[in-house]
């Protein structure tokens, strides 16, 4: 098989990063039950940040777990195969932040989100989580996957030997 562009690739790893608006969030319930949702998201100073409602189920999930997973997945609408869709995730460790200081965050939120919305949700019950990111993987298609870190400063080729198949 053909050595994939890694430098292209990692450009390209970069540029989907920061294209997507939200994230989706894998946690577990307190019973172990897995559970999924998704939020809006800003990056900043390697860690990804989300704003969420206490009064919505992954917000207590996401509190009461340190360690959760999350993704950013490619519309499936362009993806010549979606068996292969574009799509990067990271196993995070979450801390809630609240509400209160923070204001460079609360910044980048207003600026990609919109400072009405924002400052209408900080009039809610919503509170500010940091995900800081470990070990990632990116995936672009077959034969394609990274391991990653969520600035591109990691990003090792995947290879698996398929000689016992």
């Amino acid at each position: 098989m053909k050595q994939p562009n890694t430098e292209e690739l990692k450009e390209r790893y970069i540029s989907f990063v920061n294209s997507r608006k939200s994230l989706v969030i894998s946690s577990q319930d307190e019973q172990g039950v897995p559970f999924i949702s998704y939020a809006p998201y800003i990056q900043a100073g390697g860690k990804l940040y989300i704003y969420i409602s206490r009064i919505s189920d992954h917000y207590r999930y996401v509190e009461n777990n340190a360690h959760i997973h999350v993704m950013l997945i490619g519309d499936e609408s362009a993806s010549p195969n979606v068996f292969a869709r574009e799509r990067a995730r990271w196993v995070c460790e979450s801390k809630n932040l609240g509400n209160e200081g923070y204001e460079e965050i609360f910044a980048l939120f207003d600026e990609r989100f919109g400072d009405k919305m924002m400052g209408m949700l900080r009039g809610l019950d919503f509170s500010l989580f940091e995900l800081t990111p470990s070990s990632g993987r990116y995936v672009v298609g077959f034969g394609q996957a990274f391991e990653v870190d969520l600035s591109g400063e990691r990003f090792e080729h995947v290879v698996v030997d398929r000689k016992d198949k």
